[in-house]
């Protein structure tokens, strides 16, 4: 594994951690308004009560007047059991409600302060706080964070920018003025592409969420694999083809890059309202993305393994290859739901010196994880 390629993995567990502690946090913050949301039909049941006992009361005094007319009791007994009865119905309301009081008290007294208890354990409950994860609602969508934590801070209303976690794989070629792609001297089955990177999205107009900005930084490792035991050769700058001395079991060339993407993105989806915040959703719609990235080459290697004398053996020439140091190019990608299918190209040559011009096109499938 080289050392971009162990980077890249730090980085990744590193944001998985991260993301982790985020749901946490997220978790004990809806188990603090759980705590609120039983209080609050705690709350509600304390109305009930009266409204049920009044209820029964009213059966039975209906239940003594029919005794009365029916003289299966005198006016005095009547009078006496509806007495009886009205004295009944407000020790239980009373007494239920006492009940219901001291089990709001003991929600408040050990929710609130089991919560805060963990707060201040884990130092969560001043300073600031950088959070990367899914959101505190059912829309779907991921979201960044960075500000001064607070125990008593509000949702937020509004949240314009949400983040996720971008992952393309598929074909990987490149395009030769006066070739088909039939022809090029690169394997379609064998030559392929990944990307992976971060993203943020945010929505441009404040009331409609129907044309967004997205943009990030994604790794992106551009695989070709060479056809007719060729492999590539630098003479003095000038990349070209020529045939390897021996027969070769696998001939790879691989570019990685580090670019900056960014697309504009349009599309329908679904607004939430809630009580104290509202939510545009994406989840499920359709998305269009059109844009393009730039960035740097940050190395390049080919790889050739071969049989020599009976033993298996391997050559790796790194950055011998004059590629393109910058990048750039068009990308773009079409979406139902967190799956897309996804194009890009490269505008500047692959090589800076090429025997024949040739530029970098991929086409394959695009998960945006939000």
């Amino acid at each position: 594994m080289n050392t971009i390629t162990k980077l890249v993995v730090y980085f990744m567990v590193s944001l998985a951690l991260v993301t982790v502690q985020a749901q946490t946090k997220e978790l004990d913050s809806i188990k603090y308004e759980k705590v609120n949301y039983k209080i609050s039909l705690l709350e509600k049941d304390k109305n009930k009560v009266e409204e049920e006992e009044r209820g029964i009361l009213k059966l039975k005094i209906s239940k003594i007047n029919k005794q009365l007319d029916d003289k299966e009791i005198t006016a005095e007994e009547a009078e006496n059991l509806k007495k009886e009865a009205a004295k009944k119905a407000a020790l239980n309301i009373e007494n239920r409600i006492e009940i219901i009081n001291k089990q709001i008290a003991l929600l408040e007294r050990n929710g609130y302060e089991a919560y805060q208890y963990k707060q201040t354990e884990t130092g969560d409950d001043d300073g600031f706080v950088f959070r990367i994860g899914g959101s505190d609602d059912d829309t779907n969508e991921s979201f960044i964070y960075f500000g001064e934590k607070s125990s008593d801070k509000p949702r937020k209303y509004d949240r314009r920018t949400t983040t996720d976690i971008v992952f393309a794989f598929g074909f990987n070629n490149t395009l030769i003025d006066g070739q088909d792609l039939e022809d090029s001297p690169y394997k379609l089955g064998g030559s392929g592409f990944i990307e992976l990177g971060y993203a943020w999205k945010t929505r441009i107009f404040e009331n409609t969420n129907f044309w967004r900005l997205k943009y990030g930084f994604s790794f992106q490792w551009n695989k070709l694999k060479l056809k007719d035991n060729n492999y590539l050769v630098n003479t003095d700058g000038d990349i070209s083809l020529e045939e390897y001395r021996l027969d070769a079991d696998k001939i790879k060339f691989r570019a990685t890059n580090l670019v900056i993407p960014m697309h504009l993105e349009f599309g329908p989806s679904k607004k939430v309202d809630r009580e104290d915040y509202f939510r545009y959703s994406t989840y499920k719609q359709l998305k269009i993305g059109i844009g393009g990235y730039a960035g740097l080459n940050i190395g390049s290697m080919q790889k050739i393994k071969y049989k020599e004398d009976g033993e298996r053996e391997k050559e790796k020439q790194r950055d011998q290859f004059e590629v393109s140091e910058f990048v750039y190019g068009l990308s773009g990608y079409f979406a139902l739901g967190d799956v897309a299918l996804y194009v890009k190209y490269d505008l500047n040559p692959l090589f800076k010196n090429q025997v024949v011009d040739q530029n970098n096109i991929s086409v394959g499938l695009r998960f945006d994880m939000d």
